[in-house]
């Protein structure tokens, strides 16, 4: 179950808010939790048991960091992380594994196309690594409540796409929280927006990027191959953003204050700005967890390349579990490590050459993320560049007025465009504030209702994050 399908919308969602703010506050914790486990279950019927068995031993290992010290209590974190990786590990990579050691003679008798990848299995390992590494620290007491720790887990608005929500953030919004009208109101403007960014925007895109990038590189011209990254390019930010809004506005539904994910990443200047505005809690979660145990730039220059070297590795690897999201982070690595060696004088003075830089290159990034293999990605971004007309076969019969509409909307909702507006309609509207919410409200209504015609209209909804 996806946040944009009918049967979210229209079913799980309504049946599950009335029935929330119906029962008593001292049962809301239990029934989110088991709604979150059903919410989990909708698809992955037998999967749940590992949510559960992953709440459990996480639960185990907290109160055990609790109560020892020293050695002891660094043997318990140890054997908690390894814990969580071999279930990631196994889920996500046993197939890559035996796929690569086959390629260098060693066969392992394992039927790796039986494993089920779990939804989400990459965010609520790193949740629950957070949690046992943050007790350890002291930073968070350990939960003695297996309810609140499991709601933690498993709540299912940021289950399966993130944000990678901290335990440190929301620990005492588990215990008590306070929802008003106010707070409610934005949750369902919040996630009419996301639902809007994935709906109209990312889903029309995503459309013409799929069949861009199932012509055969040696059909495609120059054009369409640039076509196809940009859209890719835009679909993927409005895609991810727009779950993320969604989970943010759902989390402040229910009184939780999810942080944000996205700071328009495509204004960036530089491949490292842009790491801070982009999937910013994957971001912090590897300088917090990784980057900075590793010994950050402490351990002076060649240590700190090494570092960063291994978290955009680790980066490209959480993403799926293929050499084209390994290469996809070491590019961005690679240029991670050039912007921290080399200056560019004309950077700061004409500033458009900067941005073009950062787009041009998390454009050719993206090849790497979609392409099927590395070789269509190299073919891919040898067409981009080789100025050929390609053969007749073409998207474009694809983008009509409509599409070309949306097109030029997100590239325009790229940038803080958005702000602008409000601060324009504010200003005119300032003696006014009813007037500046009514007006609110019947944008957003019209919005959700332009929304879901266009997703009763078509069947193309994909959902890109099941790798994750």
């Amino acid at each position: 179950m996806v946040f944009s399908s009918t049967v979210f919308l229209f079913l799980f969602l309504p049946i599950f808010l009335t029935i929330h703010f119906i029962i008593q506050k001292k049962y809301r914790n239990i029934f989110i939790l088991f709604s979150s486990l059903f919410f989990y279950a909708w698809g992955e019927f037998y999967l749940v048991f590992l949510m559960i068995c992953s709440i459990c031993v996480n639960y185990l290992i907290g109160l055990g960091l609790s109560r020892f010290e020293g050695k002891q209590k660094k043997t318990i974190l140890l054997l908690g992380v390894l814990a969580n990786l071999l279930v990631l590990v196994y889920y996500k990579y046993t197939g890559f594994i035996i796929d690569n050691l086959a390629n260098i003679g060693l066969n392992i008798p394992v039927n790796a196309d039986s494993i089920i990848l779990p939804i989400g299995v990459s965010f609520f390992t790193f949740q629950n690594i957070s949690y046992l590494v943050d007790v350890y620290r002291k930073e968070v007491p350990s939960q003695k409540n297996l309810v609140h720790l499991g709601l933690y887990i498993s709540l299912f608005p940021q289950l399966i796409a993130g944000p990678i929500v901290r335990y440190a953030d929301i620990h005492k919004e588990i215990k008590n929280r306070k929802i008003d009208a106010a707070m409610f109101e934005s949750g369902i403007q919040k996630f009419i927006r996301g639902l809007a960014k994935k709906v109209l925007i990312a889903n029309s895109l995503g459309f013409i990027a799929d069949k861009t990038f199932e012509i055969a590189p040696s059909d495609l011209s120059s054009g369409i191959a640039w076509l196809g990254i940009i859209c890719y390019s835009l679909q993927i930010y409005f895609d991810f953003s727009g779950y993320s809004d969604m989970a943010i506005g759902l989390g402040r539904m229910l009184g939780f204050n999810f942080k944000e994910n996205f700071n328009y990443p495509y204004i960036s200047k530089s491949i490292k700005e842009f790491w801070r505005r982009w999937h910013i809690s994957l971001s912090s979660w590897f300088r917090d967890y990784l980057y900075i145990p590793l010994g950050g730039n402490r351990k002076g220059k060649q240590r700190m390349y090494l570092n960063l070297i291994i978290v955009f590795l680790v980066t490209g690897l959480w993403h799926g579990a293929s050499w084209n999201f390994v290469v996809w982070g070491l590019f961005h690595g690679f240029f991670i490590l050039l912007e921290r060696n080399i200056s560019f004088p004309w950077a700061k003075k004409f500033t458009f050459l900067s941005h073009f830089y950062l787009l041009l290159t998390v454009s050719i990034g993206w090849v790497f993320f979609r392409s099927e293999d590395l070789t269509y990605a190299v073919y891919y971004i040898a067409k981009l560049f080789s100025f050929s007309k390609g053969t007749d076969i073409s998207p474009i019969m694809y983008l009509n007025n409509y599409v070309v509409f949306i097109l030029v909307i997100a590239l325009l909702f790229c940038t803080p465009i958005k702000t602008f507006i409000k601060n324009k309609i504010s200003a005119l509207v300032i003696n006014n504030s009813t007037l500046s919410n009514s007006l609110g409200r019947v944008f957003y209504l019209i919005l959700f209702a332009f929304t879901i015609l266009e997703l009763s209209q078509t069947t193309y909804n994909p959902f890109i994050y099941f790798r994750f």
